[in-house]
C-alpha cells in the first residue's frame, strides 16, 4: 500500500513531463489573458501568466502580488495553471509533500552523519585509551626491569643495601 503513492508520484511527474514536451509554442504574449476567456482551456494556459477556472470558462491573470490566487478569483480545486489536467491545489500539496519529503531527507541524513561522526569519535577515544594503557603497561614492566638490573649490578660489586637508609660506609 505505501509503495502506490510513490507510483503515482512517479507516473505523475512523468505525464507532466511529457505534457510539458507537448504544448506548442505559446503566442505572442501580447494577447491579454481576459481576451481568451469562453475559449479553451489549452488556449488559455499557452502563456504561463493566465489561469484557467473551469466552472466559469474565464481566463484570468495571474494575481502576482500573491503568493496564492484569492478564493473570490476562483477556488484552488477549479482553477488550472500551466496544464489543463491538474488542478491547482493538487499542484500545492504536491509540491508541499516533496519539498516536505526533502527536507526530511536531508535532516535525516545530517543527523545520521553526525551519529556516526561520534560514534567514530569514540572509537577513536577507546582506540587511543587502549594505546596510552599499553604504553604504561610496557614502560611499567621496563622501569622494573631496569630496577632488577641495577640491583642485580649492586649485588655483583657489594653496593646493594638491605636498609635503604644505611650508610654507605656500614657495608
Amino acid at each position: 500500500m505505501s509503495l502506490q503513492p510513490a507510483v503515482l508520484l512517479v507516473v505523475f511527474c512523468g505525464v507532466f513531463q511529457a505534457s510539458r514536451a507537448q504544448v506548442s509554442t505559446p503566442p505572442p504574449a501580447s494577447v491579454p489573458c481576459a481576451l481568451r476567456s469562453n475559449t479553451s482551456c489549452e488556449e488559455c494556459l499557452q502563456n504561463v501568466t493566465c489561469l484557467w477556472c473551469v466552472p466559469t470558462k474565464e481566463c484570468l491573470d495571474y494575481p502576482v502580488k500573491n503568493i496564492l490566487p484569492p478564493i473570490n478569483v476562483c477556488s484552488l480545486d477549479r482553477l488550472r495553471w500551466s496544464l489543463c489536467w491538474v488542478n491547482l491545489q493538487t499542484v500545492i500539496i504536491i509540491v508541499s509533500v516533496l519539498a516536505s519529503i526533502i527536507i526530511i531527507c536531508v535532516l535525516a541524513c545530517c543527523c545520521w552523519c553526525c551519529k556516526c561522526r561520534r560514534l567514530g569519535k569514540k572509537r577513536e577515544d577507546a582506540r587511543e585509551e587502549r594505546q596510552t594503557q599499553m604504553r604504561k603497561t610496557r614502560q611499567k614492566a621496563r622501569r622494573a626491569e631496569m630496577q632488577l638490573r641495577h640491583d642485580e649490578i649492586r649485588h655483583k660489586y657489594g653496593l646493594a643495601k638491605d636498609n635503604p637508609y644505611a650508610r654507605i660506609d656500614d657495608h
